[in-house]
């Protein structure tokens, strides 16, 4: 003879109830109850309304953990913002040196006396650059030129991307007239395409091989410098 437990389960598993759900109004063992139900046939209707159950938990699974890792990454951000505090002169004169370092064009031993040219698609980069020229090394407005590089397959979308680099460098869009457009290889796997596509912006400066060859020299200091972080030697 039956429990009255055993025919409890059996009852709520065929109303589309999962083994979980079950135990809860059920308290035995999971493994009991995985004998009594293992002979227990679901109809197509109730198979769905477990599969559809399972599909919803996971559901609310997923949403919780995206949930908790957007909420875990804004304070982390927000903790590492507040780590920088108000940076110095100084340290804006070392960050451009380091971002020249890594984004900038260098002087080759065959085409001497080459200027500014820093290339990148972030505008907030950019902006950092910018605001380096502009009050560590004091270039004048009318020495810094910018030039957009767009794949051609947004041809279409060349007065969007002006619109969009003027506003992000805070810069009038007539200073943005130059526009040459890269060749879009058949086979490719880019990611940037699209409506958050907007190219790259090239910044040069006029008259600034000086700059260049004293950013070679500054990359060469920080380097010296921070031997006493490493094994004694320089970093280069």
């Amino acid at each position: 003879m039956l429990s009255s437990q055993k025919l409890k389960a059996i009852k709520l598993r065929k109303e589309g109830m999962s083994y979980s759900e079950i135990l809860k109004i059920v308290p035995v063992a999971k493994s009991t109850l995985s004998i009594w139900l293992r002979s227990v046939d679901l109809s197509k209707p109730q198979q769905q309304r477990l599969t559809a159950k399972k599909l919803a938990a996971a559901k609310r699974g997923g949403a919780a953990r995206k949930k908790i890792r957007i909420d875990t990454t804004a304070e982390i951000v927000n903790r590492s913002k507040k780590q920088i505090g108000v940076i110095s002169k100084r340290e804006l004169f070392l960050i451009g040196a380091i971002l020249y370092w890594a984004e900038g064009t260098k002087e080759k031993e065959g085409a001497p006396g080459s200027g500014i040219q820093f290339t990148n698609s972030d505008p907030r980069m950019l902006r950092i650059f910018l605001l380096w020229l502009r009050n560590v090394y004091r270039i004048g407005e009318e020495k810094i030129h910018f030039q957009i590089y767009l794949h051609e397959t947004s041809a279409t979308r060349v007065r969007e991307v002006v619109t969009y680099w003027a506003r992000n460098l805070g810069i009038k869009e007539d200073r943005l007239g130059t526009v040459y457009f890269k060749k879009n290889k058949l086979a490719t796997n880019r990611k940037n395409t699209g409506e958050l596509y907007f190219g790259l912006i090239k910044i040069k400066v006029r008259q600034s091989s000086e700059l260049v060859r004293s950013i070679s020299g500054w990359v060469d200091g920080i380097s010296v410098s921070l031997k006493c972080f490493g094994d004694g030697k320089d970093i280069i």
